[in-house]
């Protein structure tokens, strides 16, 4: 376990997904930030021709319908650790697809039974990533692939650079870590590749790849980080009312920097791959 600087326990925040978190995860943050992507990865996959995808850490699905959209006669087998997140997944996302709850770092899986490992902006919140890239690298066939998204630093992604900033106005002396330990604390495209090699994996390749981030109202985006991720969590221990006043001057933050809506924010990924 790790404490973050507020006394939060960041590691149990990684997957502390109860609530209503995953219906407004789906209704805010998926548009806003992992849409997009899942549009840049869903071609990259569709070039490797896998017969036998598993996604990993598929959170609502976002990546999954792009999946399936692009390889409509591939097997995909979507997974999460948060069954929350999942039941979110199975009850909006597409026919066919076989979903099943899974930690990353101990699959049920056999060796060998899939081509393609893909994984959108989750690897971050997995405790040991050299045994979930070991674990990949055993669940792929001999020249099966890793396809995977994790975020760049806050400085490049504007609206969480929003939502740290107003969360250190907020709380000063113990801001929240959550944004920066976990979605934004995997961030080094050396350390990718070096515990990508040291998992076995051949030639991984490293690219950094600009989006642009777009949400109706600079409440929304707001609404989105407190309500649609575990940062809300750490910030309802600090008392009654705190998500609500935190959400307010989010929003404030936001309108400030990039209006009132519709919003606009770069937003910034390493996108990588890798053979076996």
């Amino acid at each position: 376990m790790r404490p973050g600087p507020d006394g939060s326990d960041v590691a149990e925040l990684r997957t502390d997904f109860s609530g209503r978190l995953p219906d407004t995860y789906d209704r805010l943050l998926v548009p806003m930030l992992f849409a997009p992507y899942a549009a840049e990865l869903g071609p990259r996959a569709a070039v490797l021709s896998p017969a036998r995808v598993l996604e990993v850490a598929a959170g609502s699905g976002a990546l999954t319908r792009e999946l399936v959209d692009r390889l409509p006669s591939a097997a995909v087998t979507a997974t999460d650790l948060a069954q929350p997140m999942l039941d979110r997944a199975a009850a909006t996302g597409p026919a066919g697809v076989h979903w099943q709850q899974a930690d990353a770092q101990a699959l049920p899986v056999l060796d060998g039974a899939f081509d393609l490992w893909v994984c959108q902006f989750g690897i971050m919140f997995v405790a040991d990533r050299g045994r979930a890239y070991r674990e990949a690298r055993r669940v792929l066939a001999p020249g099966g692939h890793l396809l995977l998204a994790t975020w760049t630093g806050l400085a490049d992604n504007g609206f969480a650079q929003a939502l740290d900033d107003a969360l250190r106005d907020r709380f000063p002396d113990d801001p929240p870590a959550f944004i920066r330990a976990v979605p934004h604390g995997y961030t080094d495209p050396d350390l990718v590749r070096r515990e990508l090699a040291e998992a076995g994996f051949a030639d991984p390749q490293v690219e950094v790849v600009t989006l642009e981030s777009v949400a109706a109202s600079a409440e929304d985006v707001a609404t989105a980080f407190l309500l649609g991720t575990p940062v809300g969590h750490a910030v309802s221990a600090r008392g009654a009312g705190e998500v609500e006043a935190a959400t307010a001057h989010t929003a404030a933050v936001v309108r400030d920097r990039f209006g009132a809506g519709p919003v606009r924010a770069p937003m910034t990924a390493l996108v990588v791959t890798a053979r076996r």
